[in-house]
């Protein structure tokens, strides 16, 4: 074979090896694409507002998964399933209220054991335990903490994307600042005004609002645990609000029963205003802050309609 004709042969493998190194550059290139978008986090959040928070802290990193959604539904009363159950086993981290509010979840979590999970168990982290009010994400307070522990748990298992996460984490709390400063605007126009609540899922905004809520705490927590109340703490609720002292009833729409309907019934009758709310995000397409926010403009307008009544 001549020179040349080597040379030409030469020259056309190089092309087919050049051609051949970009369709497999291309190949590796699509390959690590599907494995990109395969390699998100896989998180279980038993009730929709902590999934509604990691959600928005993960963004594109985390596929989330909320268990108990339900605006129409009592959440003490939820029974979990299979579908349930494999979620739960194949997810990287899981989130539960704890203190007993979805105990249906740690049974899950005991039957598929794994030691690679990461489980947040927010009454634990914020020193709660069984018995204790449950409704943590009621509070200001608490759910800064919970949205800092949930930060660091993605950053522990994804390091990689530490910088995502943080960032994710600022814009949360830029997010979270309007209807956290709402309540602060409501404290100091309202601090110290009487209200009443059907049961203790108030009693954290409440505090953090510093209004003064009076209603039996015997009768709140009964109702909240689905119990019937004392009768001496269900005459002093009534008393209450036959008085004049309560200037609003907060009233759990997911918690009803004859004797709570009787009582929002009461409050209609005495020109109380009252204002729902609910232990699932409603509508159910709002994200946790739209929620809140959404409440406490209720709370706001309903105050300042019944102190000014009453001022006159």
């Amino acid at each position: 074979m001549s020179k040349i004709k080597a040379t030409k042969w030469t020259l056309a493998i190089l092309a087919l090896l050049a051609i051949g190194g970009v369709i497999i550059a291309l190949l590796l290139s699509n390959s690590q694409k599907v494995s990109n978008s395969s390699s998100q986090l896989s998180v279980v959040a038993g009730e929709d507002f902590w999934g509604s928070l990691v959600s928005q802290l993960g963004g594109s990193k985390v596929k989330v998964t909320s268990i108990v959604t339900d605006p129409n539904a009592d959440p003490h009363e939820y029974e979990s399933n299979t579908a349930d159950a494999r979620a739960f086993a194949s997810a990287n981290f899981v989130i539960l209220n704890g203190a007993g509010y979805d105990s249906w979840g740690d049974k899950l979590l005991s039957a598929a054991p794994n030691s690679k999970q990461v489980v947040l168990n927010v009454a634990s982290l914020l020193g709660k335990k069984n018995g204790d009010n449950p409704h943590f994400w009621y509070s200001p307070n608490y759910v800064n903490q919970v949205i800092y522990k949930m930060e660091q748990d993605l950053i522990s298992l994804a390091p990689g994307d530490s910088s995502y996460f943080k960032s994710q984490y600022s814009a949360l709390k830029t997010k979270l600042a309007p209807y956290q400063n709402k309540i602060n605007a409501i404290k100091k126009q309202f601090a110290g005004v009487k209200v009443a609540a059907t049961e203790d899922i108030f009693v954290y905004m409440s505090q953090a609002i510093g209004l003064n809520l009076i209603s039996p705490p015997a009768f709140m927590e009964a109702v909240a645990e689905g119990n019937d109340p004392p009768a001496n703490s269900v005459v002093q609720f009534q008393q209450q609000l036959t008085s004049g002292q309560v200037k609003l009833l907060v009233y759990n729409t997911q918690t009803i029963t004859p004797l709570t309907d009787s009582i929002k019934k009461l409050a209609v009758a005495q020109h109380i205003p009252i204002v729902g709310v609910s232990e699932t995000i409603e509508p159910p397409n709002l994200s946790f802050q739209d929620w809140m926010n959404n409440i406490l403009t209720n709370i706001q307008n309903a105050l300042a309609q019944s102190v000014t009544t009453t001022k006159q």
